[in-house]
C-alpha cells in the first residue's frame, strides 16, 4: 500500500524491490502494487487494468476548486473520496478543531454526477484518506439532496453544520446507477469506534470537537433515515471516510472490502500461488491495520496458501500476537532501523530500502 504522504504504493514497491535486490540478487521479485479504498487506489486498478481518465476541477475540501479524475473501465467508474476530499489538500497547520468540523466532501458528489452523466451504470467509490468529518453531506448536496435547517436554508460545508440540520431538501440524481462503497475500515458511523471519535484526531478535532462531530453525526443519521428510508448508522463501513460510508449506504450503495476488491481486480491470488514469501506494508502498521485493511486482506490471503508473510511499515504498532492473528509472521519498522521517524521521513525511499535489505538477508533462501 501507499506510505502515507510519502510513497505511493508503485514507489514503496520499487525501494522495497532496490533494497531485496542488494541481500539477495538471485531472488525473483514480483512487484504488485496494491490498494485498499484509500489513497492510491484508483492508481493501483489503472496501473494493472489500464481504463480511459475523466479529469475534472471538484469543490476541495476546504471549499477551493482542485483537480480530479475518475477511471472508466467499460461500463464501470472508479473514483477515491481522497481525490477530491483527502487529507493531503488540508496543510498540517490547518488541521485544528474548527477544520476538521468544516471540511466538506462535496467534490466525491460532483465526481460522482460526472461518471452518472457519461453513461456508466455502476461507479465504484473507494473510502479512505479523507479530511471530512461531514456524513457525506457536501456529497448528497452535489447530487441534488441539500441538508437544510428549520428555515430551509442550506447547511454550510462540515460537520459541524449537521448539528442544526432538520431535513434533505431534493433527491439525490443517479439515473439508475449502482454505487459500491469500497470501504477500507468496518467502523460504524457513531461512538467509540466511529467516525469522529477513530479518525477525527488525525484531521485536527481535538476532544470537544469529536464530542460535537458524533452528536452531529447521530441528528444527521436521523435526518438521513427519515429521508431515504434506511437507518445505517450501525452498519459496518458507516463510518469510513468521514461517514461518506453512511450516506452511500443510506443511497442503497453495495459494500465491498475496498482490499478484496483490488486483490480480485489485479490477480493477487494467482501471484500468491506461486510464491514463497510475500513481503507487504503501509505507512503504519496499526490497530486500524487489523480492521479489514491491505496488509490483512494479504496475510490472509498468504496464510491459505502457507506463504510466509512479513510486513515492512513506517511504524509497527501492533504486537506479536496480534500480528499473528491475521497471518503476519514477522513486521518491521523502518523508523526503528533508521533511528527515529525524523529519519526515516528525510529519506523515505532510502530506509525503505535499507531495512529491506535487512529483512531480505533474513528471509530470503
Amino acid at each position: 500500500d501507499s506510505f502515507g504522504g510519502t510513497l505511493s504504493a508503485t514507489a514503496a514497491a520499487d525501494a522495497i524491490a532496490t533494497g531485496w535486490r542488494r541481500a539477495a540478487p538471485d531472488d525473483e521479485l514480483r512487484l504488485l502494487p496494491l490498494a485498499d479504498g484509500g489513497t492510491g487506489f484508483v492508481e493501483v486498478l489503472h496501473a494493472a487494468l489500464g481504463g480511459e481518465w475523466h479529469e475534472l476541477t471538484v469543490t476541495g475540501p476546504l471549499g477551493d476548486r482542485v483537480q480530479a479524475r475518475w477511471l472508466r473501465i467499460g461500463d464501470t467508474a472508479y473514483l477515491e473520496s481522497a481525490a477530491a476530499c483527502g487529507l493531503h489538500f488540508v496543510p498540517r497547520e490547518q488541521r485544528d478543531p474548527a477544520t476538521a468540523c468544516g471540511v466538506t466532501s462535496r467534490g466525491v458528489g460532483e465526481l460522482i454526477a460526472d461518471a452518472c452523466d457519461a453513461g456508466v451504470r455502476e461507479v465504484v467509490i473507494g473510502l479512505g484518506g479523507s479530511a471530512t468529518t461531514d456524513g457525506g453531506a457536501g456529497m448528497l448536496a452535489a447530487l441534488g439532496a441539500v441538508a437544510v435547517d428549520e428555515d430551509g436554508a442550506p447547511l454550510s460545508g462540515g460537520g459541524g453544520a449537521l448539528a442544526r440540520c432538520a431535513r434533505i431538501d431534493g433527491t439525490p440524481q443517479l439515473d439508475g446507477v449502482q454505487l459500491v462503497a469500497a470501504a477500507d475500515v468496518d467502523n460504524p458511523l457513531l461512538g467509540e469506534h466511529g467516525a469522529a471519535a477513530v479518525f477525527g484526531p488525525q484531521k485536527g478535532a481535538d476532544a470537544v470537537a469529536v464530542a460535537e462531530l458524533d452528536d452531529a453525526l447521530a441528528r444527521f443519521a436521523d435526518v438521513l433515515a427519515a429521508a431515504l428510508g434506511t437507518d445505517v448508522r450501525d452498519e459496518q463501513g458507516a463510518g469510513a471516510a468521514g461517514g461518506l460510508g453512511a450516506a452511500l449506504l443510506a443511497l442503497g450503495a453495495r459494500r465491498v472490502s475496498g482490499a478484496g476488491l483490488v486483490r480480485q481486480l489485479v490477480g493477487l491470488d494467482a501471484e500468491l500461488d506461486d510464491a514463497q514469501l510475500a513481503v507487504t506494508g503501509e505507512g503504519s502498521f496499526d490497530w486500524q491495520s487489523l480492521r479489514g485493511k491491505l496488509i490483512t486482506a494479504v496475510a490472509r490471503a498468504s496464510a491459505d496458501r502457507g506463504v510466509p508473510c512479513v510486513v515492512l511499515a513506517g511504524q509497527v504498532s501492533v504486537g506479536r500476537r496480534e500480528a499473528a492473528s491475521v497471518g503476519v509472521d514477522s513486521a518491521y519498522s523502518v523508523a526503528e532501523s533508521a533511528g527515529g521517524v525524523e529519519a526515516s521521513m528525510a529519506d523515505p525511499a532510502g530506509t525503505l530500502a535499507a531495512l529491506a535489505e535487512q529483512v531480505a538477508a533474513r528471509w530470503s533462501r
